[in-house]
This record gives C-alpha cells, structure tokens and sequence, in this order.
C-alpha cells in the first residue's frame, strides 16, 4: 500500500512540474496540494517515518501557498508582449521567485560535486570576516541530464534565501532594449530580498560567443555580466548567480570570467547509478533485483541520472501493467471508477528493466564525455 501512495505522489509530482512548466500555476497549486495530502496520509501509515512525510507535507503545503500569492507572468513565454512601466518588469521577476522541496539527499551519487557547491554555497552566505571573500557565480557544467538544475534546487532548499529560477527565454524578449532592462529588474529584486540564489538555466542561450550573435544578445549579455559584478560596497546585499550549460565551450569568454568556480557534473558511475536506482524505486520490492548488473549496463549505455530515472519509470509501469490487465483494457478503464482503483504490485524482476533497456536511448557518444571532461581539465 505504501508503495502504491508513493507512486501517485511521483505522478502528481511530475504534474505539478509540467503545470509550472506551462506557467499554469493553478493547476501546479492543485497537484501541490495533493502531493502534500499524499505524504500526510503516508505520515499516518508508515508511524517510523511519520515526522519526515509530515515535513515534507508541510513544505509542499508551502509552495502551494507561495503559488497562490505569486502573481501570473505578464510575458507569456513566447513573449510578445511588451513591458509598459518599471512595475511591469518588476513584477514579472518576482514571478520567477520559487520554493524548492528538493534536499542533497533526494539527489543520487555526486557526493563531491555536492560537497563543493553546499561548501561554496555556505561561505557565501556566512557571517565571515571582510578578507573572505566568496564567489559570485558557480557554474554548472556538462552533459544533459546530469542533475545540474536539480542540484541548483537542492542549494536553494537547504538555504533560506531567495531562489530566482530563471530559464535563459524568461529574459528574452523580441522588442529592442526589453531584454537588458528584465535583467536589470531581475537583479535589483534579488538585491532587495538579499540574500538570494539566482540560477539561470542553460545560460549559452544568453551568452554565446559575441561575434556569432546578434547585437541585442550582446547588450543582455553585456547587462548580465556587469549585475553579477554587482557594485562596491555592497556586499551586504549579497547574490549568488548559479549558472547551468550543456556546452560551456560556447560561452562568452567575458561570462566565463565571472564564475571563476566551474563545477563539472559527469554521468553517474556505478556506484552513483545504484543510489539512483534505489532513490526512483523507493517504496517497491526490489530483492529480485541485480543492481548491480542493471547498474552496469546503465554505464556502459552512457546514461545520466534522467535516463535512469526513465528506466525505472518504464520497468515500474511494465510491472503495474503486468499486474494490472485492466490497465490496458481501454473499455474497461473508461467504466471504472479510477478515484476507487487500486493497483496490485509485485516485486520488480529484471525482466521489467530487460524490457526497459530496450527503449531508452543515450543521446551522448564516447567521444562527446571526452570532450567534456577535457574543458573540464583546461576550465574547470
């Protein structure tokens, strides 16, 4: 029973996610409530666990109560709408601000890359005497896949400081000049709410090398690189830019300069691929399985911690469907009552992650890691 409540909270939490994605924060409200009704029913069923999923209860309560004060963006995502007035722009950074429930420990393998960012990450933020100085910009670089958003989430859930999770097209506009003042707005804001983490996901899109872009890009860029400076004489008002890349060979020299600590984030090894593994088939019976052997496999295909997680979310649902025959009876299904449907489960088999490997593909080659690992050894 406890596994099947733990399966409906990963799907109403991978609701939630696609509801933020699409900026509907009503619906991501909904699913965040219902994530946090799950986990209190798990804290009266599951008493020696009861205080963790009554914590975790309570900060998707938070979040659900974070998304309904947030006010709607003013720029849709395509944006083609144009900003009129100083409240505008400072208004639809403030819909940037987000509340994370991810922990360290909710992220498998990584153990020295999270080390490094929770060290770095802690010296910005202490009480220190004026000679320390901490960094201003951490960046996150390398394959797809590979946890470094997730990371990004898990500072700014230990941390009580305000989290900016900014996409590089949330502070790209077509009309000229809107671009820079966004940035600008995004920086100040954060200022005011000091300490803050501001994370730009996949930073290339705004700082690609600037002979190959077009003059607008250049003077976001040139925005962006002198608000991670910040000004003198401010250091208590303190930000921390985090910035994630899949291909940090295309940044701007310029950007790179700005975040002197550079964090490799590689393919899990074996080790960190079976703490994966047990982190997505949490709550399930999985004695019958080698991990081992699927951990293996999994590093020999190149795989990064979204295609094991995949994989386990195909050899779980090849079990449910096995289990479950009405599943794919589709007159069936639509005669029940889904609200009163109770999945059956079983242990996971290998046969289950068999037939999972066969449909998850790497999109990485041999010679795509080496290229990583050798700006890692020339930048990092």
């Amino acid at each position: 029973m406890q596994s099947l409540y733990l399966s409906l909270f990963e799907e109403f939490k991978r609701r939630y996610e696609r509801a933020l994605g699409r900026d509907d924060l009503e619906a991501a409200r909904d699913y965040a409530l219902k994530c946090a009704r799950i986990l209190k029913v798990l804290a009266e069923k599951v008493p020696g666990k009861r205080e963790f999923y009554l914590e975790k209860a309570e900060s998707w309560e938070n979040v659900a109560r974070e998304l309904e004060s947030r006010p709607p963006s003013p720029v849709p995502q395509s944006n083609t709408r144009r900003m009129s007035s100083e409240d505008d722009y400072r208004s639809y950074v403030e819909g940037l601000i987000s509340t994370s429930t991810v922990t360290w420990n909710d992220i498998g393998g990584l153990h020295e890359v999270k080390k490094l960012l929770a060290q770095s990450i802690a010296l910005a933020f202490a009480k220190k005497p004026e000679a320390i100085k901490p960094w201003k910009g951490i960046l996150l670089f390398g394959p797809p896949g590979t946890g470094k958003t997730l990371l990004a989430s898990a500072a700014a859930g230990s941390l009580k400081a305000t989290f900016f999770n900014v996409k590089a097209s949330d502070v790209l506009s077509k009309y000229y000049g809107e671009s820079s003042k966004l940035v600008t707005a995004l920086y100040q804001v954060a200022r005011e709410r000091a300490p803050s983490i501001v994370f730009i996901d996949e930073v290339d899109a705004l700082s690609l090398k600037r002979e190959s872009v077009h003059e607008a890009t250049r003077r976001t860029l040139a925005t962006l690189l002198a608000e991670i400076d910040g000004f003198k004489g401010a250091e208590e008002k303190f930000v921390l830019t985090l910035a994630s890349t899949n291909t940090p060979w295309d940044l701007d020299e310029a950007l790179l300069s700005r975040f002197p600590l550079r964090v490799y984030v590689p393919l899990p090894d074996k080790e960190a691929t079976k703490e994966i593994l047990r982190i997505h088939t949490r709550g399930l019976d999985t004695s019958r399985l080698d991990l081992d052997a699927i951990a293996e496999e999994s590093v020999r295909r190149l795989y990064s911690g979204r295609e094991i997680a995949n994989l386990c979310n195909l050899a779980v649902h090849h079990m449910l469907e096995d289990i479950n025959p009405e599943l794919a009876d589709l007159e069936k299904l639509s005669n029940m009552d889904v609200k009163n449907l109770e999945l059956k489960i079983r242990p996971l088999e290998m046969r289950d992650f068999e037939i999972a490997f066969k449909k998850i593909k790497s999109p990485l080659t041999r010679k795509d890691i080496e290229r990583y690992e050798r700006w890692a050894e020339e930048f990092g």
